[in-house]
């Protein structure tokens, strides 16, 4: 009986928690963002400019403006296409997906939680970072969501709201022992039919398939369920704050273990002290499959950094920009102190993210034609570069070798033109780990997630992170 009680409590302590912070933040998307019509936006990659007669365009108003030129600054030698205007960027904003809290999965092993509400967005950043290197994998960066442009933000606007009257509603009738109420969503209209063409529903698929493999359940490959059982083996529980390198590890790990056929054509790399061993990435690319074929893989390049001291240093800024306008850049698992946010792309000095702290309800993508509007963001958000917490992880998905050496030489240069002083943000350097006194490979680990050395790394990151609201 007294377990029982301990459960309860947890539970009601956790729809409490879930209900607060979604009260704290239920009114942000509602806050209009503004974007200059004079400076190009870049969206991972790709460059987007609005020119119109007005100076400042509200991006969830969405009108359509035509292209302009491009912004003379040093990203000239960098990314010298424009992609287009301004419904053309809001098409591929929303074509990411988007990871959130939710509430009411199932409850994780181990504890009576069934919400990652006010302790899990630093995992959500980082599972929308690895699903765009899933995305860039299996879609490409040209594709974009066909329904993209149906979501309606006056819809969006309404989900955060609906979920705090529903979880309110879901805590006073616990506190009550009353049965919760269960109301429905009329957000979730289903995906329009279309003529689509044999590859647009091979896309289509694989845009269900990569968006099923973080949903939350125990058996999704990348989901919250399995993503805190890959923590365990460092010391962390549900519950816990998790901060940006130790996520990269963890994903690493969750790729590593996943057992779907499709995934066995991508590995993850993460850099050690801020070092990438070239000769290391290269043997994970070359390693073979669980069907013995010899097939190079494609890889995923976490880097976890500090850019700066206690605040990060304004003379990151260019380099941060830099590694956003590249089109293999997977996104920044970084955010602000406190927060943790999916860095996406930039204009002048505000960087563009998506924000996982709404707390929406849990979708089971495990039945067919599963709503697929909760897991798309209808509006970018902004924030000052200064406002950024030094702490994060840069990623990068490269396909193949060649694409990986290729890569390494660009960004290369582009730390050495950026860094102002003698050491840039990290370095790649060739050889192996081992051959610079490492005690392994981090080919050749232990079944414990993280090596000696790793932990050792990762117990001075933990004390430098974010704080727990």
């Amino acid at each position: 009986m007294e377990a029982t009680g301990t459960d309860e409590v947890e539970k009601i302590k956790s729809k409490f928690m879930s209900a607060w912070h979604n009260m704290k933040y239920s009114w942000v998307l509602k806050t209009k963002t503004y974007f200059s019509r004079n400076s190009p936006v870049f969206l991972l990659g790709k460059c987007y400019h609005f020119k119109t007669d007005g100076m400042y365009i509200p991006l969830n108003s969405f009108q359509s403006y035509s292209a302009g030129a491009l912004w003379g600054s040093n990203f000239d030698k960098i990314n010298t296409e424009i992609s287009g205007n301004v419904e053309e960027f809001r098409k591929d904003f929303i074509s990411r997906i988007w990871l959130t809290y939710r509430e009411e999965f199932p409850q994780l092993k181990g504890s009576a939680l069934t919400t990652d509400c006010g302790w899990g967005c630093t995992l959500r950043t980082g599972q929308m970072l690895l699903a765009q290197g899933l995305m860039l994998h299996f879609l490409g960066r040209a594709w974009v969501w066909p329904d993209a442009l149906d979501i309606d933000n006056s819809d969006s606007e309404s989900w955060t709201a609906h979920t705090v009257k529903k979880l309110t509603a879901s805590f006073e009738a616990s506190l009550t022992a009353e049965r919760e109420p269960k109301i429905l969503s009329n957000h979730h209209r289903g995906t329009l039919k279309r003529n689509w063409d044999d590859n647009e529903m091979r896309n289509e698929v694989y845009h269900r398939k990569i968006i099923s493999w973080f949903g939350d359940s125990p058996l999704a490959a990348f989901g919250l369920h399995q993503l805190i059982e890959h923590g365990k083996k460092s010391g962390k529980i549900a519950g816990d704050w998790y901060g940006p390198a130790v996520v990269a590890h963890i994903l690493r790990k969750a790729v590593e273990e996943a057992r779907d056929p499709e995934l066995q054509g991508v590995t993850v790399y993460v850099a050690q002290d801020c070092t990438v061993y070239s000769s290391d990435v290269i043997d994970r690319q070359c390693s073979l499959m669980d069907s013995g074929k010899a097939d190079t893989k494609a890889v995923i390049i976490l880097v976890p950094v500090r850019l700066g001291g206690e605040r990060t240093n304004m003379d990151y800024l260019e380099f941060v920009k830099g590694v956003l306008s590249l089109e293999y850049c997977v996104g920044i698992i970084g955010g602000k102190p406190k927060q943790s946010y999916y860095f996406a792309g930039f204009q002048d000095d505000s960087l563009i993210y998506m924000d996982p702290h709404y707390c929406q309800s849990f979708v089971d993508v495990s039945i067919k034609d599963f709503p697929l509007e909760s897991f798309h963001c209808p509006s970018p958000k902004k924030m000052s570069f200064k406002k950024m917490d030094p702490s994060c992880t840069i990623g990068f998905y490269c396909r193949t070798v060649q694409d990986f050496e290729k890569a390494s030489e660009e960004i290369t240069k582009m730390l050495q033109s950026s860094s102002k002083e003698k050491y840039p943000v990290f370095t790649f350097v060739k050889g192996h780990s081992r051959d610079y006194d490492f005690a392994s490979s981090p080919l050749h680990e232990e079944n414990d997630l993280f090596s000696e050395d790793e932990k050792k790394r990762l117990k001075r990151f933990s004390t430098e992170e974010f704080v727990l609201l």
